[in-house]
């Protein structure tokens, strides 16, 4: 699977059902080739006048990659 394939599908927090943002990099091991983490760029709300806050979601915390989703398990 490509990253590409990644940015095109909706990730979910399954702690609040809500749709969380949209997958824009990865990073990955450089020695095993691995990915370790997702970085998130979270949405953004019509009344949110924060910046753009990336957020890194370790690998481990995905609960599910199914084709039109991705499922994680987040708390702040």
């Amino acid at each position: 699977m490509n990253l590409s394939e990644f940015q095109n599908k909706d990730v979910v927090n399954i702690t609040d059902g809500k749709k969380f943002g949209s997958i824009i990099d990865c990073k990955i091991d450089p020695g095993t080739g691995k990915i370790l983490a997702f970085i998130i760029e979270p949405f953004k709300s019509v009344f949110s006048f924060k910046g753009s806050n990336k957020i890194e979601v370790e690998y481990e915390k995905i609960s599910k990659i199914g084709e039109d989703v991705i499922l994680i398990n987040y708390r702040e």
